[in-house]
């Protein structure tokens, strides 16, 4: 999954919070992560908010700071074309993260797999036989006048069952709670890299908030995405050498280029590095 990338700060001068969560008050007609509708802390937040609450405001500012440095630090930044800051602009990480229950992670996870492999279906069969434009199912239109169809490219030998390398999705909670999929975007997904970067960031800025909840590692799917993108490559020819590819510095998301070429263990090369 796609982590968002619109920065949000939690304003630490609004009531309640910088005096522990004792006296937050969700908003009307919005479902709040943290409390239901009765008021009761949800039972996947209540260790946390415990702590929380005994954390004065002073600590509470001090984490922010930290978490602040650490992203200077580590030259995390997301650079939006003609922003007058440039590539100097800031990633910006929130003290207080957004928690969800593991049995309701399982259900998003499995919907999400059920997506993806729905996308990789389809796009085994635009490169193939194309049955879904000969039955009607998608419109001719759709697939041909894309600018990321190549035509030349159709009727190819297809040995590989997985043509879907990666996908990212962006989700938004409904008014009722529900999960709902903005956009699927499988061309090349930006967020992983930050989605790292946030939890080594949290972790060293609150470990034992980590440790108390449980917190679900990351570490296994960046193995599980090293490993697959080295079987990408045709058995024949040895040991792959996989590359991670990238416009340069002046892309929005080159920090997380550079940090995932680096925590791989793949060598950042732009388009100029490779010669065919």
């Amino acid at each position: 999954m796609e982590a968002s990338l619109a920065s949000r700060t939690t304003d630490l001068t609004a009531p309640g919070v910088l005096g522990g969560l004792a006296n937050y008050r969700p908003l009307d007609g919005v479902y709040d992560e943290m409390v239901d509708a009765s008021g009761e802390v949800r039972p996947h937040w209540r260790l946390f908010h415990e702590i929380m609450n005994n954390c004065g405001a002073a600590a509470l500012r001090s984490r922010q700071e930290t978490i602040g440095r650490l992203l200077q630090d580590h030259g995390a930044t997301y650079n939006v074309y003609q922003d007058a800051k440039g590539a100097s602009r800031a990633w910006a990480l929130d003290a207080l993260p957004l928690i969800i229950a593991a049995d309701e992670w399982r259900k998003v996870a499995a919907a999400l797999s059920q997506r993806a492999r729905l996308l990789n279906l389809i796009l085994t069969d635009l490169s193939g036989p194309q049955r879904l434009l000969a039955e009607g199912w998608i419109p001719p239109a759709l697939v041909f006048a894309n600018s990321g169809y190549l035509r030349a490219a159709h009727g190819g030998s297809l040995t590989e069952s997985r043509l879907l390398a990666i996908m990212g999705t962006d989700l938004v909670r409904g008014a009722n709670g529900a999960w709902m999929v903005l956009a699927d975007r499988t061309q090349a997904p930006s967020g992983m890299g930050y989605s790292l970067e946030n939890r080594l960031v949290m972790s060293s800025v609150m470990p034992e908030e980590f440790g108390a909840c449980g917190v679900q590692r990351l570490a296994s799917f960046f193995d599980f995405e090293r490993d697959a993108l080295r079987t990408f490559a045709p058995s024949r020819r040895g040991m792959a050498s996989v590359v991670l590819l990238t416009p340069g510095p002046w892309n929005e998301t080159y920090f997380e280029h550079a940090f995932k070429a680096r925590y791989l263990g793949f060598p950042l090369v732009e388009g100029a590095d490779l010669t065919v």
